[in-house]
């Protein structure tokens, strides 16, 4: 780990701008890209916080785009199931060690990334998901999210089971990503001594380069059929998944 003072403003702008395109392009994955760096440079009580107050950014910036594909019927019950989620993951860093968790869910990502992206077609699950279900998936996001930063990682995976088209995807899962990581971020804020003041300073050259990036990656995103938008999103939890278990 290299001292703070190490961390030029080149190097934060890179790492920022660099996860804010793969989650304006995926919806997710920001914490993967961009911990990669920022975590050689920085202690993880500063390096996380950062990472999600840019993902938050992020999330902004791309519903702010593509609000017109937000599917806020299919997306409430995610949201429901996420809320309950969670504080109890958060509840569960406090008491026990989550890094065997994390290399679980992991592995999970990996597998999974790796059956999908060598088996053909997609969409295996064809019935329409009911409100409980989803909130089951939602409820199964944000554990997972309080406890790896990585909300979008399970409905992500039931998206792709349901065979829903980039727009359908992004519309229904990133808004639940976003309240997840408000969430999170709120409960962490609210603990006296969680955030460090290293952080402060970071946040006014880390929020623009992280919406260019995003703004970036949006564009890209709307130039790529579903069929190369699914395998870029497998992609991403590959290397998610990698992170994790890193």
């Amino acid at each position: 780990m290299l001292n703070m003072s190490e961390l030029s403003p080149l190097i934060l702008t890179i790492a920022v701008f660099l996860g804010g395109v793969v989650s304006g392009f995926s919806g997710f994955a920001f914490s993967a890209v961009s911990g990669v760096i920022l975590l050689h440079f920085l202690e993880p009580l500063v390096a996380i916080p950062l990472m999600m107050c840019c993902s938050i950014a992020s999330q902004i910036s791309s519903l702010a785009v593509i609000r017109q594909f937000v599917r806020w019927r299919e997306s409430t019950p995610l949201l429901v199931g996420g809320a309950a989620g969670v504080p109890i993951a958060l509840y569960f860093l406090t008491i026990t060690n989550a890094h065997v968790f994390r290399i679980l869910i992991g592995i999970f990502l990996v597998t999974y990334a790796i059956y999908s992206l060598t088996r053909p077609g997609f969409g295996m699950v064809r019935q329409a998901a009911s409100p409980v279900i989803r909130t089951i998936v939602g409820f199964a996001g944000g554990l997972v999210g309080g406890l790896t930063a990585m909300p979008g990682s399970l409905p992500i995976i039931w998206c792709d089971l349901r065979g829903l088209s980039k727009e359908q995807q992004r519309g229904e899962v990133q808004p639940f990503i976003l309240m997840v990581q408000a969430l999170a971020m709120t409960l962490l804020i609210s603990r006296p001594g969680t955030i460090r003041p290293d952080l402060l300073p970071l946040l006014p050259l880390a929020i623009p380069a992280v919406v260019a990036g995003t703004l970036v990656g949006i564009l890209l995103w709307g130039k790529i059929d579903d069929a190369k938008f699914r395998y870029s999103i497998l992609s991403m939890l590959l290397i998610s998944g990698l992170f994790l278990i890193r």
